[in-house]
């Protein structure tokens, strides 16, 4: 489970693993009351991108486009990495600190995180590892081709009829 708080909110304990990532520190918040447990400086905007957007809701389509751009450098790739299998097995809490709790960087990176969990479990469902459960109807399926039988069902092209 990923879930976004603002800085200035009092921290939980369901929050599970909290951490912060603006790359500035939140204006009149001490550490111990923010309660992190990590400072991911690498997932927050650049500071020209940060500039440009100024929480301007109008802005806020291309500013996740070019913050999504962002996020694919190789240590932001690999901290997402990291909170989604954290997520995955437990809770995540991203910390931020701006004013605006629909238009900010954090939702951005909760859409990365869940999109990251939903590929990782797709993969795990297609390769066969969540059981038959999880699967649509119990039966899994190849997309794009047909279902095949059991191999004793199967006609051998050598012994086939002409």
């Amino acid at each position: 489970m990923v879930q976004i708080k603002r800085a200035y909110e009092v921290p939980a304990r369901r929050d599970g693993y909290r951490v912060l990532i603006d790359r500035l520190w939140p204006r009149g918040v001490r550490k111990q009351a923010l309660a992190l447990d990590a400072w991911a400086k690498e997932l927050a905007p650049s500071d020209r991108l940060r500039h440009w957007f100024g929480h301007d809701p109008d802005r806020w389509r291309d500013f996740t486009t070019r913050y999504r751009r962002e996020l694919r450098a190789p240590a932001a790739q690999a901290v997402l990495a990291d909170l989604a299998s954290r997520a995955a097995s437990g809770g995540v809490t991203i910390v931020y600190g701006a004013r605006d709790e629909v238009h900010n960087d954090a939702v951005v990176v909760r859409r990365e995180i869940e999109r990251r969990m939903r590929a990782r479990s797709g993969a795990r469902r297609r390769k066969g590892l969540m059981g038959a459960a999880a699967t649509r109807g119990g039966i899994r399926r190849r997309r794009g081709r047909p279902r095949r039988g059991r191999r004793e069902d199967r006609v051998d092209r050598r012994t086939r009829p002409r």
